[in-house]
């Protein structure tokens, strides 16, 4: 597959057929008023931007593998480089998007925390639907940063738009803290279905063949992304979803320590480590002690 790739602001609004950009590093654009017309079908672009965009559409829009339903209005963010694919038919009614160069971000300590924000690894299926107050809160954030983006730079500019950029982020995170606990139901079966996978995976004899699971196993087997899983675990469990996996391995180990005449590399190697002086450091860490000083004391 082809890809169209846009890396920068101004390339993007020649992209939208757009009027010129007053900041070379970020913008905000009315998406109803982006001109789709002259597009090739089923064309995919990638965005050397971090972007968010609010949006309703009549019809579908395809990210990565996953085809979602904007209809009801929504929150999508991306990270530099994501493949957005939007349908042929589907059609503005309105939004807005935000887009900001990594170059913007990256000139302060300040500007780069706000890249580390989880939701822009979250897919497409775990975009932020938020009520009309909260679309307001954060449009007023927005309004602010168009205000100074349209004004003569000078030297408060880029401090007094990071700041605005970092409440609006921070919205963002209070919206989906919210969003994982409103929707109760769908959150908790996806903890028991999580759960469940741990356990079945490490009720396995061995772990020789199968290796040490990682986030990206879990997170593919119940369709999500590794982001979103660690950052829902996190808030009902209060532990991300690599820290449930090595609790997990470590009460396999402790069994085995208390069980079993195995040696400490033999353990290991059962367990998917490759060097069992892997296996002592992570054991170390969660319990303080090294497996044979471990099993010395029980």
């Amino acid at each position: 597959m082809e890809y169209m790739d846009i890396k920068s602001v101004t390339a993007l609004h020649e992209f939208f057929h757009y009027e010129k950009p007053k900041h070379p590093l970020i913008s905000v654009v009315d998406l109803a008023k982006v001109d789709r017309s002259q597009r090739t079908p089923g064309a995919s672009y990638r965005l050397d931007l971090y972007s968010v965009s609010c949006k309703k559409i009549k019809g579908l829009f395809k990210y990565g593998r996953t085809t979602y339903d904007f209809s009801e209005g929504s929150l999508m963010f991306t990270a530099p480089n994501q493949v957005l694919s939007p349908d042929a038919v589907s059609q503005i009614i309105e939004g807005w998007g935000l887009y900001i160069h990594p170059d913007f971000l990256n000139a302060s300590p300040k500007g780069r925390k706000l890249t580390e924000f989880s939701f822009f690894g979250y897919d497409t299926n775990e975009a932020l639907h938020i009520s009309e107050e909260e679309k307001n809160t954060l449009e007023d954030c927005l309004r602010n940063i168009q205000r100074e983006i349209g004004n003569n730079l000078d030297t408060h500019s880029y401090n007094l738009i990071l700041s605005n950029l970092e409440l609006f982020f921070g919205y963002c995170e209070r919206f989906y803290g919210r969003q994982f606990l409103t929707r109760v139901k769908t959150s908790n079966d996806t903890v028991q279905e999580f759960d469940k996978l741990l356990n079945d995976y490490f009720n396995q004899d061995t772990l020789i063949e199968a290796r040490l699971p990682d986030v990206k196993y879990f997170a593919s087997r119940l369709n999500l992304s590794g982001n979103y899983l660690s950052d829902l675990l996190n808030k009902y469990t209060g532990k991300t979803t690599q820290e449930h996996i090595h609790l997990k391995l470590v009460d396999k180990a402790k069994a085995m320590l208390w069980s079993t005449e195995r040696s400490i590399s033999e353990i290991a190697y059962d367990l998917g480590f490759e060097h069992p002086s892997h296996f002592t450091k992570l054991f170390r860490k969660r319990t303080g002690l090294s497996p044979k000083e471990y099993r010395n004391q029980h």
